[in-house]
């Protein structure tokens, strides 16, 4: 919150840009400034559109902490030192809430680095300091018994329905699970956390299926059996996701019916139709089987449903309180908060996956910019998809935090929103964490299994 107030008084909090005698005291005394530098720094994570005094704060800071970074100082081996590398590394975008937490207990317990500087007024008495660190451990250590728990719950469930063991395709049942529950706190209680991780397994085991398994009858025909909503003529890996999926609509259903006595069978079928057909289309040729090259804006209109963000959240936002019980949401009409949650995971996929999707035949927004502008390189496509990433960041963040706004849903609702798309953020910020069998594994264990490193006192 305090970061958020930072950002709507920008007036005052970017005073020190229109004094050049201020700037340059900061920068010839980088050190003295550490703090109050990575602070404004933090506080621009959340920057909304026009907002140019904060962007131009952003990159003063920015700058004046890589200095500190590089300089061979007293602070070089500090644990503040290591925090601010941290975090010019990998942006609150990127992290994920329940791990960051964890950095911060180890780091204040082991360095105290929060009080380094001459703002003693600041400082806590060590027994205070004990207490909420004492309070702090607790809490982490009660959400990993939490989570270890559900963990196994979903586990087994996609044992069960056989999305576990398809023999083709990602099993990511624990990538699923670790990433929603990382990033989505506790209140959130554990039938959220559940549903969104097994929609999540659905999507991916049956985007594989639709990616690289079936032949394109099958795919006809499990489309158009989604699209009735009726299993008869499926047989094998087509029965066995639709049956999946039947059964997590089912469950979704009788929650929402206990706890607001309606029905949103029809809203949860169309909206998962609305998905699987969007892969039938990218894989009806991939595109391309007649030689069919989309416009940017074709591409676009389908890859922003079959990434299937909205698939996730808002089924599940009926789980939250306030729900979107009273909202009357359809398929395929979606407010901008939603659109924008659509639009950014998209390009963030493409990004760090157009190599992939080249080799498979398949075209992504990366290959088709390079196609629509010859005498563009990847560099060049690349650079340009991440400048609509970043100007569609800050006017999702407007729509997530700033209350007043045209079409507004619940505030649970937009938070959940920020929050599964900064879990997409955190799989292609740098590269393709989610298809890697390997870059998340000490990440999952830090936070479902690994206890906190605490010094003994």
């Amino acid at each position: 919150m305090s970061t958020y107030l930072c950002v709507a008084y920008a007036g005052h909090f970017c005073w020190f840009l229109n004094n050049q005698e201020v700037r340059a005291h900061i920068e010839e005394n980088q050190e003295y400034f550490t703090i109050s530098m990575l602070n404004v720094y933090r506080a621009t994570d959340l920057m909304f559109p026009g907002e140019n005094e904060v962007e131009e704060a952003r990159s003063f800071s920015r700058k004046v902490l890589e200095k500190i970074t590089l300089k061979d100082s007293s602070l070089a081996s500090t644990g503040l030192n290591k925090m601010v590398e941290h975090e010019l590394k990998f942006p609150w975008i990127a992290r994920l809430d329940h791990l960051d937490h964890r950095a911060w207990i180890e780091d204040i317990n082991n360095t105290n680095v929060l009080w380094v500087g001459k703002t003693s007024f600041h400082r806590l008495s060590t027994l205070l300091n004990e207490k909420l660190l004492q309070l702090a451990v607790a809490d982490y250590e009660f959400r990993q018994s939490i989570y270890r728990k559900e963990l196994e719950e979903v586990i087994r469930w996609s044992k069960n329905k056989g999305m576990s063991d398809m023999g083709f395709g990602r099993d990511k049942t624990t990538y699923c699970y670790f990433a929603i529950a990382s990033s989505i706190p506790l209140p959130y209680d554990s039938e959220v956390r559940m549903i969104i991780t097994k929609s999540a397994v659905v999507i991916t085991v049956a985007d594989d299926f639709y990616d690289t398994e079936a032949s394109f009858d099958e795919l006809i025909t499990l489309t158009q059996a989604i699209a009735r909503w009726d299993a008869e003529g499926l047989s094998g890996h087509s029965k066995t996701i639709f049956n999946a999926l039947d059964d997590l609509v089912s469950e979704l259903v009788a929650k929402v019916r206990h706890q607001h006595g309606i029905d949103i069978t029809y809203f949860l079928q169309q909206i998962w139709y609305e998905t699987f057909n969007s892969w039938f289309v990218e894989a009806e040729a991939k595109w391309s089987m007649g030689g069919f090259v989309p416009s940017i804006e074709e591409y676009l209109g389908n890859g922003a449903v079959s990434i299937a963000l909205h698939t996730i959240v808002l089924p599940a936002s009926y789980l939250l309180n306030p729900s979107l019980a009273d909202y009357k949401i359809r398929a395929g009409e979606y407010q901008t908060v939603t659109k924008l949650a659509m639009l950014i995971p998209r390009l963030l996929n493409d990004i760090q996956s157009y190599q992939k999707e080249e080799q498979e035949g398949k075209l992504n927004y990366v290959l088709l910019y390079m196609k629509e502008n010859p005498g563009t390189d990847i560099q060049d496509s690349t650079a340009y998809v991440r400048e609509i990433i970043y100007k569609n960041w800050g006017e999702f963040l407007q729509h997530v935090l700033m209350d007043g706004l045209a079409e507004e849903l619940p505030k649970s609702c937009k938070f959940l929103h920020l929050s599964c798309v900064k879990v997409f953020q955190m799989f292609f910020h740098s590269s393709n964490r989610y298809d890697s069998n390997t870059d998340m594994l000490q990440d999952i264990q830090k936070a479902i299994y690994i206890p906190l490193n605490i010094r003994s006192n």
